[in-house]
């Protein structure tokens, strides 16, 4: 139901569309009751039928095409699409999508019969990809900011169209902010210094809202610094600042059920309303709280009013936002909507079936290329493996109106094509009553960590535990709970033979019960049924038979978006699953011309495969249309264009802690990862060769405020067209401050004919040389010398051009009578970041209270200081608390820290420092015991 079919008065002054937005805006509100204004802050608002307003729902899923309202086109996951490094084509995915939107807002009911499906797409995710086990990794661009800020926008102005009045879909930026883990994402703190803050978590945001193309954002589920994202001060003083020179203020959304995990599991407040309210007035907008049932979080709502935790402004603020990005939907103008006339047939349009082959094809990454690729002639394939035949939907797709699998997408371009899954066909017959498990045989997958699934010989349809009893199920996994997962687990008293089988969802092993139905009903393995399992077909034989008799094999290997990594859950690493990678080796064993293709939500580590294969292949899931651009890349249709968004670690590299949000100490990423990957960050091969020269800088010389404009040219030397991904690196030499090993400046992408030659230019400001100034809390570029870096990927550098940065050289860290952060530290060891107070501020203390904890300090001018304070916390008096002051011969002060009672409870302790301190010294500030530091000054006077 659309603003035109509700009977209203038409032409009150809101409904006038020659006004300015602000004045329809201010009119409306001042029309709408408390009660109504109140009622707007829920995901599902109700319409005011008095003036005309339909219902109002925030938020319809479209990250890689519209999901969750039916058949529409599904075009590769968001980490494919980043592999594209194609801005313009990011931009026509977006288009598609918001275009098929708006027929579903027109022409689709909604799940629940109530308003129509919202024009608010929550996407892009602009979240990092920092650590390649993070669940929900599928769901990001890269683990660079620049390049996902760069695709990002590309995706948020598809989407909203270039209509400057009016949006085609009102584009949400998730998930705000450094939010990278999945395990107790609730209730798990990102720690983020102020280097890492700036220069990596928000440079992915920053440029996106700065440019006017996001309409909203929405918070993540985590916390950061101790402090949870929907009470977070960054949504004001970063998210909003960035946005005010646009003119729109950017509408924010609590993602699905977070205002209620303040009070439970996160335990930050101690009720309802008071966390309520202060994530409303921290800067959310709109309440995705309790499903469909709006009375319970509007319920707390009133309460924080009448309890005085907020007040009436700080409603109507938050009703404005959301009613000025309903104008520019033109929800109170259908006549002028240059939108309103898209019809149903836009959903699955030919174009952008034609699209989703499209950008299937530019996402597959050539990672290793002896020459088995592209496949000529007329070869017989045998096409293997557990995603040979099939294709996956991630929680964030969409519905496929059809699938072209690897095997079909080879049969197209090739006439003789075989296909096996590889997979064994077991039975497993019960112990006690000798029947068979389902009445049937199964076809067992592993998808690491020893979980299996178990699908049907005869149906398809997977083995499942969601009503009770164990039964054949649905052929297709998607749910929140997933009730399709096993582990067969061997009977250490009985034969090899014997097994339990035990569900993952429950933890529970399966039981005969006296109705002699099986069910997942055992808490202990001596309570379990037992199983005999029978190998009816060998599927690693079954598969090398297959390559033997081909001229090539494809082994299509990864995961299940569903399974053992996603959302609510990380991946306990990063090797291919076991009985995957024996099924590789037996293949390769028998049939030397095997080609891998990790068809993946993320990196594995195929150092076998590298070392061994003469060919390895990557893409996402792809959607649709994955076989049918896989095979055009194989067969050389097209040349492979994609290049890796995010690096691929060797199996024998010992990742950080997940947890660790670091990625300076930790060694993240391309930009901090000291060993060599096994596949670089950018990096991607082509079937043609590419020559890179004269690389020029306009100036060798440039001072901090400058720019450089950057050229080479690029010749195609080969026999056939190309695409090539030129990437455009900076590095800091001798730097005061670790800086990154390179830093990805700027890229472009361009395809070139047999033996064109082109010369590029890049405008290359000062600024992208800079880094966050932890003394001055501001970006800053210092002078000194620079390489302007032309490279393949961040492990091939083909050109390298010196560049000195001019100006006067930073002064000192301003020390005295200069109140320091504790968080501004140049180096830590033992230390957790934390919040100062619950609305604001951040503070330090011991991650091992048994160990001291250290900050560094360094260049500090301790001119004339004569003594130090320091603001502490401290909650009980159990152990000593001390707080110390040294330089790297001597001890400054030591100051006894007191029990103020709270963490959030502070007191201002003071110490003499050591006569005859002056000059400029690093610093070393030592914690001793449970206590929080935020703040500290040396002093100048008593």
């Amino acid at each position: 139901m659309s603003a035109s079919s509700v009977s209203a008065p038409e032409r009150l002054p809101f409904r006038d569309p020659d006004l300015p937005l602000d004045k329809r805006v201010d009119d409306l509100l001042a029309r709408l009751t408390p009660d109504e204004r109140l009622a707007m802050l829920h995901q599902y608002a109700p319409g005011v039928p008095r003036l005309g307003l339909a219902d109002f729902r925030t938020g319809s899923e479209a990250l890689h095409g519209v999901s969750w309202l039916g058949v529409a086109t599904v075009f590769p996951q968001a980490v494919g699409l980043g592999a594209t490094w194609d801005e313009e084509l990011v931009h026509a995915v977006a288009e598609a999508t918001s275009v098929e939107l708006r027929a579903f807002h027109y022409h689709r009911p909604t799940s629940n019969g109530r308003g129509v499906n919202s024009l608010q797409a929550w996407a892009p995710v602009l979240n990092l990809l920092r650590d390649p086990r993070w669940g929900r990794n599928e769901e990001g661009y890269s683990e660079d900011p620049l390049h996902t800020a760069r695709l990002g926008e590309a995706f948020c102005r598809g989407l909203r169209g270039d209509d400057p009045r009016f949006l085609r879909a009102a584009p949400v930026l998730k998930h705000f902010l450094a939010y990278n883990n999945e395990d107790d994402r609730c209730t798990t703190s990102s720690g983020v210094r102020p280097r890492v803050l700036q220069e990596y978590d928000l440079a992915a945001f920053r440029p996106v809202v700065a440019s006017g193309a996001a309409t909203g954002a929405m918070a993540a589920y985590n916390l950061v610094n101790g402090r949870p994202c929907h009470v977070s001060p960054l949504l004001a003083e970063e998210l909003r600042r960035w946005a005010e020179p646009t003119g729109h203020e950017l509408f924010l959304v609590s993602d699905a059920e977070a205002p209620s995990n303040l009070v439970d599991p996160e335990h930050y407040f101690d009720d309802h309303a008071e966390s309520h309210a202060a994530a409303l007035k921290a800067g959310i907008d709109s309440f995705t709280d309790h499903g469909e049932d709006s009375a319970t979080p509007i319920g707390r709502l009133r309460e924080a009013l009448e309890r005085g935790l907020i007040d009436q402004s700080d409603v109507d603020r938050a009703v404005r936002r959301q009613l000025a990005v309903r104008f520019r939907l033109g929800e109170f103008d259908p006549d002028l909507d240059p939108y309103a006339g898209i019809g149903p047939e836009v959903i699955d349009h030919p174009e952008h079936r034609a699209l989703a082959a499209r950008a299937a094809a530019e996402s597959v990454v050539l990672l290793k290329n002896d020459g088995l690729l592209p496949l000529s002639g007329s070869p017989r394939v045998a096409v293997i493996g557990p995603l040979a035949d099939s294709l996956y939907e991630d929680w964030y797709s969409g519905t496929m109106p059809y699938q072209v699998t690897v095997a079909d997408g080879l049969r197209e371009r090739a006439g003789d094509v075989v296909c096996v899954e590889g997979a064994d066909r077991i039975a497993l017959r019960c112990r006690t009553s000798g029947d068979l498990l389902g009445g049937t045989t199964f076809h067992v997958v592993e998808w690491g960590d020893d979980v299996v699934t178990l699908r049907c010989a005869e149906t398809g349809g997977y083995l499942t535990a969601k009503d009770g009893p164990l039964a054949i199920g649905e052929r297709v996994i998607k749910s929140w709970e997933v009730h399709e997962t096993f582990r067969l687990e061997a009977d250490a008293a009985a034969d090899g033979d014997t097994v339990l089988l035990r569900g993952v969802h429950s933890g529970r092993y399966a039981a005969l019960g006296p109705d002699g139905a099986v069910a997942l009903t055992a808490e202990t393995p001596e309570e379990a049924e037992r199983w005999h399992r029978e190998l009816l077909l060998d599927g690693a034989g079954e598969a090398r038979a297959a390559a033997a008799a081909a001229d090539v094999a494809i082994v299509v290997l990864g995961n299940h978006p569903l399974i053992n990594g996603r959302e609510t859950q990380d991946r306990t690493g990063i090797a291919l699953p076991e009985t995957q990678e024996a099924l590789l080796r037996a293949v390769a064993a028998v049939r030397p011309e095997t080609a891998l293709v990790v068809m993946s939500a993320y990196p594995y580590a195929v150092d076998w495969a590298d070392e061994h294969l003469p060919a390895v292949v990557w893409t996402s899931h792809g959607g649709q249309d994955t076989g049918r651009g896989l095979a055009s890349v194989l067969f050389g249709d097209v040349d492979p264009s994609g290049r890796l968004p995010q690096t691929w670690y060797r199996g024998d590299d010992e990742l950080p802690d997940p947890l660790d949000y670091d990625i300076i100490k930790a060694g993240w990423t391309y930009q901090y990862h000291r060993a060599a990957p096994l596949y670089a960050f950018g990096h991607g091969l082509s079937y043609t060769e590419f020559d890179y020269a004269d690389l020029e800088l306009s100036t060798s010389e440039v001072d901090q405020t400058g720019e450089v404009e950057v050229t080479v040219s690029l010749t195609n030397c080969g026999l056939r067209p190309g695409s090539e991904v030129v990437q455009l690196y900076v590095r800091a030499l001798g730097a005061r401050y670790e800086a990154p090993v390179l830093r990805l400046a700027d890229f472009r992408k361009l395809s070139l004919a047999p033996g064109e030659r082109t010369t590029l230019g890049f405008r290359l400001p000062v600024d992208r040389l800079a880094h966050w100034d932890v003394a001055t809390g501001a970006f800053t570029v210092d002078p000194g010398d620079y390489e302007i870096i032309v490279a393949r990927s961040a492990e091939d550098l083909v050109l390298t051009a010196p560049l000195t940065v001019t100006g006067p050289a930073p002064a000192p860290r301003a020390f005295v009578d200069h109140p320091t952060r504790a968080i501004d530290f140049d180096d830590h060891a033992n230390i957790t970041l934390t919040d100062a107070t619950r609305t604001t501020g951040d503070a330090v203390t011991p991650t091992d209270q048994s160990r001291p904890a250290t900050l560094s300090f360094r260049r500090a001018d301790l001119t004339g200081a004569i003594g130090v304070t320091a603001e502490v916390s401290r909650v009980d008096g159990n152990d000593e608390a001390r707080l110390e002051f040294h330089l790297a011969d001597r001890s400054l002060a030591v100051i006894d820290v007191p029990v103020t009672g709270g963490p959030y409870t502070w007191t201002t302790v003071v110490a003499d420092v050591a006569e005859g301190v002056t000059g400029v010294h690093d610093v070393r500030v030592t914690l001793h015991g449970n206590f929080r530091l935020s703040t500290f000054s040396f002093t100048s006077s008593p």
